[in-house]
């Protein structure tokens, strides 16, 4: 392990510090107050309450709100720092994870390392209720993965996607760009069971795959992405996103039109907009507890290194969340997703992942089954066509330190089995092994169900 190649700028916990620390002052003035405010906020479905309303609906509540326009279940905890004025509702979200893992502990094969390194997210969300049938929103989201982890990503065993220096990266996790959201939203409402949505991002998220890894509750604290990654969810930064979406009372149906492209390996840039790709999705949520998805795409020339290949991605997915008194709660995701390819195969991913809050201790769990060619693991001797059917299965704890101005620092840990297919384990190993443990500096709950 170089330490000398260790880079972790201190703004990152600056920004996290200074964010709470003003939101969490009280005003010196009264605020205002509308008269309508009950109109235009949405109340609790299973009580009283007020609740703040979604940012792609004035008829839904925020905690709805998942990645993109993405649905997640009503009763989703919110980690975000908040602040509202008149009609408009500013609101601060992000993480980081200091974390050293490896990657081989069992020295199974020479294709991973150690490394200290710090995965992060930040973002901005705002909007503004004209009245009680027009909502605008907008979205920021940016990452300083390029610096904290390095252009060449971290390391994770048969993770695959994306390049470096012109390369395929194998084994290795892609960072994310620096601007990895920049989006508009604009609402209107018919009725209180009808809504029309228009999205334009730059970049944006297409109406494609379940809520992305980094935004969902059941994935908070594990701080690697999905081995099923770019068979369910990596169009969530997309150069270029345009999306039409109608909700009728418990369902949304959406339609986007993309660019197909993967980020390239400038993260600093803004790609060229091709919107040569497009998508269809249906989001149900038929209760406050539950979220459901199905989608597909045409995804047009994802990786810039095989610009003739073209994939079809169709998921499924199902998440549950129950939150309970104390900032308690279990959140639960099913994920199917299926790539189908230029040379007509197909190849499956399902995920399987829970994260169980007990305050102040949280309990994790992934497992993934996910199908790669040899061609994606860089192994062309074993034919490029060859399937191989590859299992991980995570175990994490997470365990919080304190709290201050809003933001809870937590300190966790996490252990991987991998299972290699059969014609794999000359490459890799019989069961490597990866472990981590790491600080998370992230915003605390803002809404607890009393």
């Amino acid at each position: 392990m170089n330490i000398s190649k260790i880079r972790i700028p201190t703004v990152l916990i600056f920004l996290f510090w200074s964010s709470g620390k003003i939101i969490a002052q009280r005003d010196s003035t009264k605020q205002k107050v509308p008269i309508d405010m009950n109109m235009i906020m949405p109340m609790d479905p299973m009580g009283d309450t007020i609740q703040m309303s979604s940012s792609f609906s004035p008829n839904l509540p925020m905690s709805r709100d998942g990645s993109g326009t993405s649905w997640q279940p009503d009763d989703s905890p919110m980690m975000m720092y908040m602040k509202m004025k008149d009609n408009t509702t500013y609101m601060f979200h992000g993480f980081i994870f200091f974390r050293y893992h490896a990657e081989d502990i069992t020295n199974s094969n020479n294709r991973a390392t150690d490394k200290i390194d710090a995965p992060n997210m930040l973002m901005f969300m705002m909007n503004h209720q004209f009245n009680a049938k027009n909502i605008f929103a907008f979205e920021a989201m940016f990452s300083l993965d390029p610096l904290t982890v390095g252009k060449a990503g971290y390391p994770l065993l048969f993770q695959t996607g994306e390049s470096y220096n012109g390369a395929p990266l194998v084994d290795r996790q892609h960072p994310h760009d620096l601007f990895s959201a920049l989006a508009i939203n604009y609402t209107h409402s018919f009725s209180k069971d009808v809504d029309l949505n228009t999205y334009f991002g730059y970049p944006g998220e297409p109406a494609l795959g379940p809520v992305v890894f980094m935004h969902r509750i059941s994935a908070m604290n594990n701080p690697n992405a999905p081995l099923g990654h770019h068979w369910q969810d990596a169009t969530h930064i997309s150069f270029g996103v345009g999306t039409l979406g109608l909700r009728y009372k418990i369902a949304k149906l959406e339609g986007s039109i993309f660019t197909g492209r993967e980020p390239d390996e400038e993260r600093y840039n803004f790609d060229k907009a091709t919107f040569d790709s497009y998508s269809a999705r249906l989001s149900i949520n038929p209760g406050k507890r539950l979220s459901l998805q199905v989608s597909s795409a045409f995804i047009n020339s994802p990786e810039a290194l095989f610009p003739a290949e073209n994939v079809v991605r169709t998921t499924a997915s199902i998440t549950h969340t129950n939150q309970t008194r104390r900032q308690r709660f279990i959140s639960t995701s099913l994920v199917w997703g299926m790539n189908h390819n230029t040379d007509g195969t197909d190849t499956h991913s399902i995920l399987a992942e829970t994260n169980l809050n007990i305050k102040p201790a949280a309990v994790y769990l992934r497992y993934e089954y996910v199908q790669k060619s040899a061609h994606d693991l860089g192994l062309p001797p074993l034919g490029g066509h060859t399937i191989f059917n590859i299992q991980a299965f995570t175990l994490g704890l997470n365990k919080a330190l304190f709290t201050f101005c809003k933001t809870a620092v937590s300190f966790g840990v996490q252990g991987t089995l991998n299972f290699p297919g059969k014609s794999l384990k000359a490459i890799y190993g019989e069961l490597p092994f990866s472990a981590a443990a790491y600080l998370k500096i992230a915003p605390a709950m803002s809404h607890e169900k009393h």
